[in-house]
């Protein structure tokens, strides 16, 4: 792999992803929340989530989103895209765990339907805490380049 990643022809099927493990403070939680400007009080208010039977405050969707992004383009590398997620809330992340995502590409396959073509690859997406405890399934389709820029291995 090239400083800018693998490219369509490096890439065999099924492959197992590295391991992102990410630690979720009290303060991160709450910025992401802010920045996404997702103000709902479970993200920020340790008296409403507890209220709704949550041990502390937790992880809204984009971070769970933006953090399987990450598994994937981490390890196809930054001339990679996602072009299609779905997802679904399994479990919660709650300040002080440790989110944990394992992925699988396990299909790549040639977008004909558009011009030019587009390579794409899919990858399937366990993210959990510490535990082990399912929190968010995900399976995305990244697009990745051909070929390497002139000058790449």
């Amino acid at each position: 792999m090239s400083a800018d990643g693998l490219d369509w022809h490096q890439i065999s099927v099924p492959v197992d992803l590295p391991e992102v493990i990410d630690y979720i403070s009290y303060q991160r939680v709450v910025e992401n929340a802010g920045a996404t400007w997702d103000y709902f009080p479970g993200h920020f208010d340790p008296e409403y989530a507890a209220a709704q039977g949550n041990p502390a405050i937790y992880v809204n969707t984009m971070h769970l989103a933006g953090f399987a992004d990450r598994v994937a383009t981490d390890w196809a590398g930054p001339r990679s895209r996602v072009v299609r997620r779905s997802m679904r809330l399994a479990g919660s992340v709650y300040a002080g765990d440790t989110m944990v995502g394992r992925g699988r590409a396990v299909a790549k396959r040639r977008d004909t339907s558009v011009e030019p073509p587009r390579c794409l690859v899919d990858v399937e997406i366990q993210v959990t805490n510490q535990h082990g405890a399912l929190c968010c399934p995900v399976e995305l389709t990244l697009h990745v380049p051909e070929f390497p820029r002139d000058g790449d291995g």
